[in-house]
């Protein structure tokens, strides 16, 4: 089994099948949709059964579809794994099973490449999270990735007793400066413990959980990289919740880092296609700015989908067939263009940036890009 990584990703995109087409399996497998393994396994069987009827005179195709059918009825252990990524092509010797512990919605595409624009939007969706809960004596540091708490450490910093009015005046009445001196160690310590946490396990964003009038304190002991990773948001927890509503708040904080930076994004995107810059949107120029290879960023809406033509020849895209304009070759009709869109920019080592919901970004079309010139 396969993990998820960046490289992983734009490994498979850069595959192309050649003679025999590449089958791309995506089954959210989540035992909390679907409780009863019967009725996940008709599921796959209806999806699989769909697919050998449209690749009939495909045997490398149907060769694919029986080994992922042999596979499920093999039995997934869904203590952890939620969805399924399969990428298979028997002619090839491809056959790339990645468990995710996120689910995914199931499709089956067979195409000439990957379909791995939903591995795209699970890498970009969850990004590592590190979540600091401090109070004046403890801290708790996590790290969540792919749905899961993967890394925690603690930290407590006793104030002893020994910090009493008798003490006070014992020491000419300078208690409450010893015990702040105390309480600043203690924060100092709560962020090393988090810079180490973050040396071992990188995460991309971090969410402090901690009372108001601490919290300014503790992010002035931050490292300047965890400083850089800063969430606007608290965590709304505090340290010594369990791992349950530990889960829960990374889990609410992390819709809303998502969200935030999809805004951002389609922002900018916004910006640079009004000013006449380096932004197009529209499926039609995208295509256009895909043929001169052009694209930098490609920002699309999840679930978005539209038939096209592909020439095989030069490997053009536009909307309309059946001559290629470039070679003039016969070109192939696809259901889905907007993923071989995907799928060619992280080819050519693009960005891309799956949507959701993002209400602009569908007035514009859906899709658009950052051009590189």
């Amino acid at each position: 089994m396969a993990a998820i990584t960046e490289s992983t990703i734009r490994e498979l995109a850069s595959i192309r099948g050649g003679g025999a087409p590449i089958t791309s399996c995506y089954l959210d497998v989540d035992g909390r949709r679907v409780a009863r393994y019967p009725d996940l396994e008709r599921e796959v069987d209806l999806l699989l059964k769909d697919a050998k009827l449209k690749a009939e005179r495909e045997p490398s195709v149907q060769d694919d579809l029986q080994r992922i059918g042999r596979l499920v009825r093999g039995g997934i252990d869904r203590s952890r794994t939620r969805g399924l990524a399969i990428f298979a092509c028997s002619d090839l010797d491809l056959w790339e099973v990645i468990e995710l512990p996120v689910p995914v919605r199931s499709q089956l595409v067979i195409n000439q490449v990957p379909a791995v624009g939903q591995l795209e939007s699970v890498l970009r969706e969850h990004e590592p999270i590190g979540v600091l809960l401090a109070d004046r004596q403890r801290a708790q540091m996590y790290v969540f990735a792919l749905g899961e708490l993967v890394e925690h450490s603690e930290q407590l910093d006793v104030l002893r007793r020994e910090e009493s009015t008798r003490g006070q005046q014992d020491r000419g009445g300078d208690h409450p400066h010893h015990l702040e001196a105390r309480v600043q160690q203690h924060l100092r310590n709560a962020a090393r413990v988090a810079f180490e946490v973050w040396q071992n396990y990188p995460f991309a964003h971090l969410v402090i959980g901690a009372p108001e009038s601490l919290a300014p304190e503790l992010i002035t002991h931050l490292h300047p990289y965890l400083v850089k990773r800063l969430a606007s948001q608290r965590a709304a927890v505090g340290v010594g919740a369990n791992r349950e509503k530990v889960l829960a708040a990374a889990q609410a904080a992390e819709t809303q880092i998502e969200r935030d930076r999809e805004a951002v994004v389609v922002g900018r995107l916004r910006d640079a296609t009004a000013s006449g810059g380096r932004g197009v949107v529209g499926l039609g120029p995208v295509l256009d700015a895909l043929a001169a290879n052009r694209i930098d960023h490609l920002v699309v809406s999840r679930g978005y989908t539209a038939p096209g033509w592909r020439c095989d020849d030069c490997d053009s895209h536009v909307l309309l067939g059946r001559k290629c304009k470039g070679c003039r070759g016969e070109m192939t009709e696809v259901e889905d263009i907007v993923e071989e869109v995907v799928e060619k920019v992280l080819a050519h080592n693009g960005r891309v940036d799956i949507c959701i919901g993002n209400a602009d970004l569908d007035v514009m079309g859906r899709i658009g890009a950052f051009l590189r010139y």
